[in-house]
């Protein structure tokens, strides 16, 4: 057993809904959160600032006697992963390569849509990762920038949300898709207009959800299950605490502890 907590970190809000996960499926971890909310979004920095971010954030998760990471970002998933898996000595799962599974897994027609950040498009990490399991599966992938900041502010489900959504996703109607991968953490925020635009055929894909069962088939073999219950998570945040609040609360239908604003950069 291992009483240490459990760090996870995103540019903003959606990395909640990889926290939900692990809460449902890992009750006892203990979570130590982080958001990047001043600096978000990721999606149109270049590799080496998304790259030099992580290692900031990773720092910080380090000062609170983790034993392991999730990063819940999509982004920083497709372009730091390898970098920061060489540079620390701490387990650390992203969030491309289960979803990755869990997409190959689930398409019956081989024809998977993928949507994301431009910078997690831009890196060919989804289809590179799913032709590992089957080069057959045809893969057409769109950036839908908008998506993060609709999330950032909760408009989630709303008009403003439908209509982007309908602009995005309107060309995967001619691609005969049966499954569509939210390549970013934030959109699972947006899954029901998602759903509602892509129809009841095509399956989503949430790669939260793998990437916590990745975590759980980790903590197993190492031993390191916490086994005492009633578990207190930890939130930070970047830059202002009420929004992220609000959004966290709805996200994890539940209320939070308050978050706490950090300086970052320090790190």
């Amino acid at each position: 057993m291992d009483e240490r907590a459990i760090g996870v970190f995103d540019s903003g809000v959606g990395g909640l809904t990889v926290v939900k996960e692990i809460i449902e499926q890992l009750p006892n971890e203990e979570i130590i959160y982080f958001g990047d909310t001043a600096r978000v979004p990721y999606g149109s920095k270049s590799k080496e600032t998304v790259t030099k971010y992580s290692k900031q954030i990773i720092r910080f998760l380090l000062t609170k006697n983790i034993k392991a990471i999730i990063i819940a970002c999509n982004t920083a998933s497709s372009n730091s992963l390898e970098e920061v898996k060489k540079t620390f000595d701490i387990p650390i799962i992203g969030v491309v390569e289960p979803g990755a599974v869990m997409a190959y897994k689930s398409t019956k027609n081989n024809r998977i849509g993928i949507i994301g950040t431009e910078a997690t498009i831009r890196s060919n990490s989804y289809p590179n990762a799913i032709k590992k399991y089957n080069k057959d599966i045809e893969t057409f992938s769109l950036a839908c920038p908008l998506f993060v900041p609709l999330a950032e502010e909760g408009w989630t489900n709303n008009d403003v949300a439908y209509l982007v959504a309908k602009k995005y996703l309107e060309p995967f109607k001619e691609k005969d898709i049966d499954t569509l991968v939210l390549g970013c953490t934030h959109y699972p925020l947006l899954k029901d207009v998602i759903q509602e635009i892509v129809g009841d055929k095509v399956s989503l894909i949430n790669p939260a959800k793998e990437a916590a069962k990745k975590l759980k088939e980790l903590l197993i073999l190492k031993n390191q299950l916490r086994v005492k219950d009633n578990p207190k998570h930890r939130f930070y945040v970047s830059d202002d605490t009420t929004k992220f609040e609000q959004i966290a609360s709805i996200a994890l239908k539940k209320f939070i502890p308050s978050a706490q604003k950090i300086d970052i950069e320090k790190y």
